[in-house]
């Protein structure tokens, strides 16, 4: 199956869901155009009250569109945009990617994986009990979010649903995604 982008959204406002779009821009350094999480320090409100002055990491959210047919399975409908993501992929398993794996998409836009997201209770206005579906356990034990993931803006670049995404991997040894 190809990896590609199957929708994508923004918000000019804080909060879980953003609107789909035809296209969004994405701005090096910065994020999503005209979206409330872009800026070169971090912008997630949580986020804001303990260090205003960080670098944004998550300046854009990735998901993919498999996690949307998983959560079907156990009665929940979503849509594209409704959990916050600017990209919603397909072909790609995204929570198992290593941190510093590229995207690059579309034509120009590039993309380094920075790390996953740990999803809030503001998910649970979405849907009730959604926020307890998005955590699991590993074999190991070990917590595993499946809100999707972030990363910060390379090169800037249009992306449109459609848009195919080549995946490259970080040289060894790889290292798991940390919450950002």
């Amino acid at each position: 199956m190809q990896v590609k982008v199957v929708a994508v959204s923004r918000s000019v406002k804080h909060g879980v869901g953003k609107i789909p779009q035809d296209e969004i821009r994405l701005l090096e350094g910065l994020g999503v155009e005209g979206d409330a999480h872009a800026g070169k320090t971090v912008q997630h409100l949580y986020r804001m009250k303990l260090d205003p002055t960080a670098p944004n990491l998550a300046q854009v959210h990735f998901l993919h569109a498999e996690l949307f047919d998983d959560l079907a399975a156990t009665g929940f409908t979503l849509e594209a945009g409704w959990l916050g993501e600017n990209i919603l992929t397909q072909g790609i398993d995204l929570i198992t990617l290593p941190t510093g794996t590229i995207f690059e998409i579309g034509t120009d836009a590039v993309v380094e994986i920075s790390g996953i997201r740990d999803p809030c209770k503001q998910i649970d206005g979405v849907a009730r009990s959604l926020t307890k579906a998005l955590i699991d356990r590993d074999a190991a034990g070990r917590v595993v979010r499946k809100a999707g993931i972030m990363g910060v803006v390379v090169k800037g670049g249009l992306v449109r649903p459609g848009d195919a995404i080549v995946v490259r991997l970080p040289a060894e040894p790889h290292r798991r995604l940390e919450v950002v």
